[in-house]
């Protein structure tokens, strides 16, 4: 599969294989996709934190506004900023975006293996951090669930090329050749 096979194939599945783990060689091509993810300035401003243990994942998932799906999967990856007070000079935070692309580069190499993932932003965050046992000074910026898919949905709709992109100006329409 390439990437852009992958990108077509990705879903956020909300229905795993329970008590199917996932192969330590795939979670670590996984992890390594967000090692090598860029960031700004290359500071690489984060911290990942996996968690496979079921008990661990049952208490996520009840964390994360009782999305129980979460405790069939096979692990989650915790993505946290470690330094979310550096800022761009364009005036944006760094972390959503490094975070953004890093978790992106983790949902596509997942599914390039075969598995599947889903991208969690509904969560207590007083919850996450005491589960997760997350200092105060560092972010949660989101979870990524990934295992292997009991049901992948159909593709979403999406909007047309020419709603979404501008040629040259903002007012400009686009048009794909």
């Amino acid at each position: 599969m390439d990437v852009a096979e992958a990108i077509k194939a990705r879903r956020s599945v909300r229905s795993y294989e329970t008590n199917k783990k996932i192969e330590p060689e795939k979670l670590r091509l996984v992890l390594e996709a967000a090692r090598l993810a860029p960031s700004a300035y290359n500071k690489q401003d984060c911290r990942y934190i996996v968690i496979d243990n079921k008990e661990t994942l049952r208490e996520l998932a009840r964390a994360c506004e009782d999305q129980n799906f979460i405790a069939d999967a096979g692990a989650a990856i915790c993505c946290c900023a470690t330094n979310p007070q550096h800022w761009l000079s364009s005036g944006e935070r760094t972390y959503p975006l490094d975070m953004a692309v890093a978790a992106s580069f983790m949902m596509l190499q997942a599914t390039e293996l075969g598995l599947a993932s889903c991208w969690i932003g509904a969560y207590s965050v007083s919850r996450v951090r005491r589960l997760l046992r997350i200092p105060e000074e560092v972010r949660v910026a989101c979870i990524i669930v990934i295992g292997h898919p009991h049901y992948v949905p159909a593709p979403t709709t999406r909007k047309p090329m020419e709603e979404i992109f501008a040629a040259e100006h903002y007012d400009q329409p686009y048009a794909a050749d």
